[in-house]
């Protein structure tokens, strides 16, 4: 007998994207859990008029608090993630129904193809990037303090599985940025709280390394112009986290009067304006 699938979709603010996830698992799932974060849009409305999945909602803190405290409402014991932005193909749902007839392993992997702006990301560090999925909750939970936690598996082993799990990761520069404003912030404060000292030497090289990593040696080269931007952005975000760390280490709170002019701050505090002041 076949193990039973239960399908968590973790979200908030989703509504461009919830119909087309939900639409994707439904051919897998045997309970489709939408756990909400605190949408402020349709996100929550939209999925609970599609009929066929249950709605949870909770504060976000950490990934790993909320995917677990998700993971705690599921009816089957066999689980798959999916996050909003990710789609399920006809082959990936196939090969997790065969899976699922008689599992090996505890978890499995699965490997992304990632899209920038629509376009399929083939080499480079995306093109490599997988995650486990798919796993037996008894046997496995998250771990980490991070947006990205990763799921431990306890008892047994991990394998992977052949096909590909659809992911659009953004559509636009405003998305993006947002991102790597909150993931570096994130890593930054967390580095700081373990007493991290940020380096020269780490904040001179760490863009052009990364950048050489993964345009040269993993050949994000091959993926033309989106290859570029990609690999640009990994480097760029890897510096944003050393710089973020700089900051909370050696920054310094500016004066009041340098963001003010002395002109105008001398207008404002002459006994002169102060009259005329009280005359209004």
């Amino acid at each position: 007998m076949s193990e039973r699938l239960t399908v968590i979709i973790p979200c908030k603010n989703e509504s461009r994207n919830i119909r087309e996830c939900i639409a994707s698992v439904r051919g897998v799932a045997d309970e489709i859990i939408v756990a909400d974060s605190g949408s402020t849009d349709d996100t929550v409305s939209i999925a609970q008029s599609l009929g066929g999945c249950r709605v949870i909602e909770r504060e976000w803190r950490t990934a790993s608090d909320f995917k677990n405290w998700a993971l705690q409402h599921a009816t089957h014991d066999w689980s798959l993630i999916v996050d909003a932005d990710e789609r399920l193909t006809n082959n990936l749902a196939k090969e997790i129904r065969e899976v699922l007839v008689a599992p090996r392993r505890s978890g499995y992997q699965i490997y992304r193809a990632n899209h920038f702006m629509g376009h399929r990301v083939r080499f480079g560090q995306w093109g490599a990037d997988k995650a486990l999925r798919l796993f037996d909750r008894q046997k496995a939970s998250f771990v980490g303090d991070t947006d990205h936690a990763a799921v431990c598996v306890r008892s047994g082993r991990v394998g992977k599985l052949r096909n590909r799990l659809t992911h659009f990761t953004f559509w636009t520069y405003d998305q993006y940025f947002q991102k790597l404003h909150h993931y570096a912030r994130l890593q930054a404060d967390r580095w700081h709280a373990a007493g991290k000292h940020p380096s020269y030497l780490r904040l001179f090289l760490i863009a052009p390394v990364r950048f050489f990593q993964t345009y040269v040696l993993r050949l994000g080269f091959l993926d033309g112009a989106v290859g570029l931007q990609v690999c640009m952005m990994i480097a760029f975000y890897s510096f944003q986290k050393q710089a973020r760390l700089w900051e909370l280490t050696h920054g310094k709170s500016q004066p009041y009067d340098k963001y003010e002019p002395n002109a105008a701050r001398a207008t404002t505090t002459s006994p002169k304006f102060r009259e005329q002041q009280g005359a209004a």
